[in-house]
């Protein structure tokens, strides 16, 4: 017995049953592959692999954007530090202007280290 190609279930062992079966489901968006648009029927199962494609384009973008999160905080968090250094040597300025020069130490530091 010869059997088409995408009618088969391995699950049912049978002919697809479409609509019937509860694992027959409307897809819709763009294809991972192509960026065309799509709005079929079929097997959850068969649009596993397509899925999971897109799945992982979504990690992709994710991390990249928390990446990008990550380098803003970085560059916020040093010129805190910077502000907070200033600010503590400013009432002191007159007595002690090393604290003066570390912050500019640090901030040497931090661009050769850039």
């Amino acid at each position: 017995m010869k059997i088409e190609q995408g009618t088969y279930c391995p699950l049912l062992k049978k002919k697809c049953i479409g609509m019937e079966c509860s694992w027959f489901i409307n897809v819709r968006g763009f294809n991972p592959n192509t960026g065309q648009q799509v709005d079929e029927w079929g097997c959850s199962i068969a649009w596993l692999p397509v899925l999971m494609i897109e799945n992982s384009q979504q990690q992709r973008q994710t991390g990249a954007a928390v990446e990008s999160f990550r380098n803003e905080m970085v560059k916020q968090n040093a010129e805190t530090a910077k502000l907070l250094l200033l600010a503590a040597a400013a009432p002191q300025k007159r007595k002690s202007p090393k604290l003066l020069k570390d912050v500019t130490v640090i901030e040497q530091d931090k661009n050769e280290n850039s």
